[in-house]
């Protein structure tokens, strides 16, 4: 096996008995992103000096003793979360040389726990997007067949796990933005309950949605990351005082005790033959470990897109408005007055997609419209939360698919609300603060992978990597890559 291929475990075990050193696998890493980068296209920055810089830094750390498992390990950031020195920029122009001077809070962590940050991976822009089209500077392709989409908004650091162009990568989910590109880059993915992960020095699409998660190449090294990154943050007022358990230490326990719900609304969507006898396959091998997996009912699932697609642009709107080219990001030098540089300024640096959802948004929080939108889908979000709470006493674990189609052709979809419908199976573990995750459970008939989606109750990351562990064992899909 190449070092590139190695799991954060395979690697972290190589880095401790000192068979290898942090340097070489960053190197290997780096190379493998050089060879294979024009063709994914998952990264708009890499830090090649900065990282070798970090790996260096590890090997002397790793030498002492001691050092946690993610020390000297390669991973990539998605380019949303501010990294200090190194530039950020949300996948627009209106950001395309911003350089923060700060990092984000989950950004600090890994640096803490010794993980080496080879780059930033694209994504579309501020995180509006379910494809990765719509990113200003760098439209990622799937690493299982280049000509299709990778999935987005977190594309770049799918389609980079997938590649082996790092060993894991941080990514966000605000409506499906993690699990939608894991299911379709054939790895792991997880959102973790809201309020779970800091949100400090994250770009913000939709501040009451956001959260940062893993993507990795295995379930437990998707609990690693969580054990590295999770907690409380003073500098996030939406942080939760939650204890943070070690997310591995019930990977082994099997499936006794749990129960699964399978929600009979998310199989009346119209679902690709291929995805639902995929589903179906991972859920018949579920009852053959022993699993009691009985039908619930989620019946406001229909309205989930309708209440996302006005809460989101809203939040959107507000938090978008900072970008006026006054105080950093792109400014038009050839504006006349005040209000001229505002309009310019944003016209050029905004893509059509953002710009969309800022009207979109705007509109819905506009005096005489405010009740009849965003108020009424805030009521629709209470009833979905109210669905969700009654399901879970019925179940630990609810299981589904994670999208209604594998992966589709890049271009192929020009219709905005035929891409928004995409996203009605994950936007209603935003719209609940869930924990929900993505694992492979098989492949299309044109060999494209097809994700599972597990979900459970705030806070219960464990019941569902407990879960994923088994499942993921005996599907067999965890070693699969792609060949580039």
């Amino acid at each position: 096996m190449d070092i590139h291929q190695f799991t954060i475990s395979q690697l972290a075990e190589q880095l401790t008995a000192r068979r290898l050193s942090s340097r070489e696998a960053t190197e290997a890493v780096l190379d493998r992103i050089e060879a294979t980068g024009e063709r994914v296209n998952a990264y708009i920055t890499v830090d090649r000096e900065g990282a070798l810089a970090a790996a260096e830094a590890a090997d002397r750390r790793l030498a002492t003793g001691g050092a946690p498992p993610l020390c000297g390990v390669p991973v990539a950031i998605k380019d949303l979360l501010c990294t200090k020195g190194v530039r950020t920029t949300g996948g627009s122009e209106i950001l395309e040389n911003f350089v923060p001077p700060y990092s984000a809070t989950v950004v600090e962590k890994l640096q803490q726990a010794g993980a080496v940050l080879v780059g930033k991976t694209t994504m579309d822009e501020f995180a509006m997007g379910s494809s990765n089209e719509h990113c200003a500077l760098a439209v990622p392709r799937n690493p299982w067949n280049l000509d299709y989409i990778c999935g987005g908004s977190s594309g770049g650091s799918a389609a980079a796990v997938a590649a082996d162009q790092c060993m894991a990568a941080l990514g966000t989910d605000t409506g499906g933005s993690i699990r939608q590109p894991a299911s379709n880059c054939g790895v792991v993915g997880v959102k973790p309950t809201y309020g779970r992960v800091s949100r400090y020095g994250v770009l913000a699409f939709a501040s009451s949605l956001d959260q940062v998660g893993p993507l990795t190449k295995d379930v437990r090294d998707a609990a690693l990351l969580l054990n590295a990154i999770c907690g409380h943050d003073p500098r996030d007022s939406t942080s939760v005082h939650e204890p943070v358990p070690d997310f591995t230490a019930e990977l082994g326990c099997g499936l006794a005790g749990l129960r699964f719900g399978l929600p009979r609304e998310y199989f009346e969507v119209g679902l690709d033959e291929d995805v639902k006898k995929a589903v179906m396959a991972a859920i018949g091998q579920l009852e053959e470990a022993g699993a009691e997996v009985r039908e619930i009912s989620l019946p406001r699932t229909e309205y989930g897109v309708a209440a996302y697609y006005l809460i989101a642009p809203a939040e959107a709107s507000s938090n978008l408005s900072r970008y006026d080219g006054v105080r950093y990001g792109y400014r038009d030098q050839d504006a006349q007055d005040l209000l001229e540089m505002y309009r310019r300024s944003r016209s050029r640096g905004f893509g059509r997609e953002v710009k969309r959802r800022i009207i979109i948004g705007t509109y819905a929080l506009s005096s005489g419209y405010y009740d009849a939108f965003y108020r009424k889908a805030s009521q629709v979000r209470a009833l979905i939360i109210e669905d969700y709470r009654r399901a879970l006493q019925e179940c630990d674990v609810i299981i589904s698919p994670v999208t209604p189609t594998p992966a589709w052709p890049l271009g192929s979809k020009s219709d905005p609300l035929s891409m928004y419908l995409t996203d009605i199976l994950t936007i209603p573990t935003n719209l609940a603060g869930l924990p929900g995750m993505s694992l492979p459970c098989g492949f299309s008939h044109n060999g494209l992978p097809i994700g599972l989606q597990l979900q459970a109750g705030h806070f219960r990351e464990d019941l569902l990597l407990r879960a994923a562990a088994t499942i993921e064992e005996r599907l067999g899909f965890a070693g699969r890559r792609p060949r580039l």
